[in-house]
């Protein structure tokens, strides 16, 4: 298949969108729409013959014939016994469109300003300019590119100066069964004023099994001594491709957490890019990825350390089962004035079946010379000796396995601050840890109900 043939459902789209549009975007933002359309229609996508692409063939998703996302009714009932309770306040996109009927924005903390991103752009869009597209970079990725020139709704939150949020923010994303196979491309903004304090939820959640691409991108500026929390929770369905991409910016002292939990799909890419551009700032990055089937789980970690003092930490979990494959690209870039970093990188996996693998690719890259900086990671099995131990004392074999699965797995969950959503998680990687103990060699269940799984690496 040509270039031409893989991109045309694209350029449709984008063709589309340019009519719907016609001249109500502002000027700053029709520019920043065509940027990012040139260099996807220029670049392509990528191969692994790229560097960062090596170990995820996107052969399935380009033959895939993706169209724009119908608007799609969901009802309240559909979406209540998966949802996070108790937020500060619930967006929610279907198909990637905004639906206000079953979002809750009633109670506003003080100091909290939401939105969908397509109703911000409509009022005073000061700010949304000031952000928005200055982070990404569209060079370098080529997803965010194509997300810059396709998205038609996303989130926009933004923080005051000292607020502080006790409550999370929830973001819930659905994809219907269409028929047809769909792509959405949502963006969001978030904003983070000095010493402001907040904590956001970002939920990817399929309704039906019907193919899907998501191809997300977040934008996350913190300010001077703000202490942001990100979680990434994806729970998508066997066809479902995600793509995602998190950009964060830290200014002086700020204390920005990414915590991703990647438990559906077929194919899933998650970038995670944070620029430690203020003295004294410090990132967690926290991650679990559980598959099995023959899903394939990427996660791509790029952390720049470009002021003195800052301080990052990278701790990822993998648990593969079946034919199941996945990657770790960890990369610290630490510049020449970053002097003074400490940084550390661990990747630790476990692999349930013969035919599971793991590539995993710790990488450090020092351009100053008074730094610390170490790196790891281990593939192992589950040890006979606690196995043993645990059935010794009472459990059977399916028991035992699930107890020591969670265990490996909880790591992930003790470095999560926010209770309510460490609570919210937990159900989900319970429930597939235990499909994945249960299940068969042929069939993956999803979170809702079985299905089979397709080859995301086929090649063409």
């Amino acid at each position: 298949m040509g270039t031409a043939s893989r991109t045309r459902y694209y350029v449709e789209a984008f063709n589309d969108l340019e009519k719907l549009r016609g001249a109500a975007e502002p000027v700053w933002l029709r520019h920043l729409r065509a940027e990012g359309w040139d260099i996807f229609n220029s670049s392509g996508f990528p191969t692994t013959r790229d560097e960062d692409w090596r170990f995820t063939s996107l052969a399935t998703l380009t033959r895939t014939e993706f169209r724009r996302a119908p608007e799609a009714a969901v009802s309240r009932e559909a979406i209540e016994k998966w949802h996070l309770a108790g937020g500060a306040c619930r967006l929610v996109f279907v198909n990637g469109h905004f639906v206000a009927g079953l979002s809750d924005l009633t109670a506003l903390p003080a100091g909290l300003q939401v939105s969908s991103l397509s109703q911000a752009l409509g009022g005073s869009s000061e700010s949304v300019e000031q952000h928005l597209g200055r982070y990404a970079n569209l060079r370098r990725d080529i997803f965010a590119a194509l997300n810059t020139a396709l998205w038609e709704d996303g989130a926009y939150i933004r923080v005051q100066p000292g607020a502080r949020i006790d409550q999370p923010i929830y973001l819930l994303f659905v994809t219907t069964d269409a028929g047809d196979a769909v792509m959405t491309h949502p963006r969001s903004l978030i904003i983070a004023g000095p010493a402001s304090e907040a904590a956001i939820v970002e939920d990817y959640f399929s309704l039906g099994s019907g193919a899907a691409l998501s191809n997300s991108v977040t934008e996350l500026a913190a300010a001077d001594d703000a202490i942001i929390s990100h979680y990434l929770v994806e729970r998508e369905n066997p066809y479902s491709f995600n793509i995602s991409t998190l950009r964060l910016e830290l200014a002086r002292n700020a204390d920005v957490s990414s915590h991703s939990l990647l438990l559906g799909g077929g194919l899933v890419r998650n970038n995670v890019h944070p620029v430690l551009n203020g003295p004294g700032a410090e990132c967690l990055i926290n991650g679990l990825f559980v598959g099995g089937g023959r899903q394939h789980l990427d996660n791509y970690m790029l952390v720049e350390h470009a002021s003195p003092q800052g301080s990052s930490r990278q701790f990822y979990n993998g648990i593969l089962d079946q034919q199941a494959h996945g990657v770790f690209h960890g990369r610290i870039v630490v510049h020449k004035d970053a002097q003074k970093t400490d940084a550390k990188q661990t990747n630790r996996n476990l692999l349930l079946s013969d035919d599971a693998r793991v590539d995993t690719k710790p990488q450090l890259e020092i351009r100053a010379d008074d730094v610390k900086c170490t790196h790891g990671a281990t593939i192992g099995r589950i040890e006979d000796e606690p196995l043993f131990y645990l059935r010794s004392r009472g459990l059977d074999e399916i028991s035992a396995r699930n107890l020591l699965l969670y265990a490996f797995a909880a790591e992930c969950l003790d470095r999560m601050r926010e209770q309510p959503v460490r609570n919210f998680v937990e159900q989900f990687i319970r429930l597939r840890l235990e499909e994945l103990v249960t299940a068969s060699q042929t069939a993956l269940p999803s979170l809702n109900q079985a299905q089979d799984i397709p080859d995301p690496e086929e090649v063409a």
